[in-house]
């Protein structure tokens, strides 16, 4: 579904962003998955040192909505989240976590997607849901 040319577009658009803030960095898999890396360190622990839960929640909206908005036409549509959740399945502590996003389904105004977090040894360790809407620009 998403090429390399999908990833380095994402990418383009970070400046100035709590995306770039969090070293969110965007690429696509051999499967054709849009995927987003984020660092677990200072900027996303908790203070017990773990990776935050509200951390892995900005990556997988993140990756939603950059997946939504690269199959919008931005000249007239926007994307917006609407419903996040994160079931939280294994503490991190170090490394760079994964976010691998499916777009189950794709609506006219809305886009429901399922997004799996893996740390560095692929162990899954955050199950979210994004749900976003597709608005007309004024």
């Amino acid at each position: 579904m998403y090429t390399q040319a999908h990833a380095e577009k994402a990418n383009s658009l970070l400046s100035n962003t709590m995306v770039e803030h969090l070293d969110i960095r965007f690429h696509v898999d051999a499967a054709g998955h849009l995927c987003a890396s984020m660092p677990v360190d200072s900027r996303t622990h908790q203070p017990a040192g773990l990776l935050h839960g509200g951390a892995t929640v900005a990556l997988a909206e993140s990756l939603g909505s950059m997946g939504s908005f690269l199959l919008v036409d931005p000249s007239s549509q926007a994307v917006v989240g609407i419903e996040v959740n994160a079931n939280h399945l294994k503490g991190v502590r170090t490394g760079r976590v994964t976010a691998t996003g499916d777009l189950v389904h794709r609506g006219r105004t809305t886009h429901v997607w399922d997004i799996r977090v893996r740390n560095e040894a692929a162990e899954l360790c955050a199950i979210c849901r994004l749900t976003t809407v597709i608005v007309n620009q004024r």
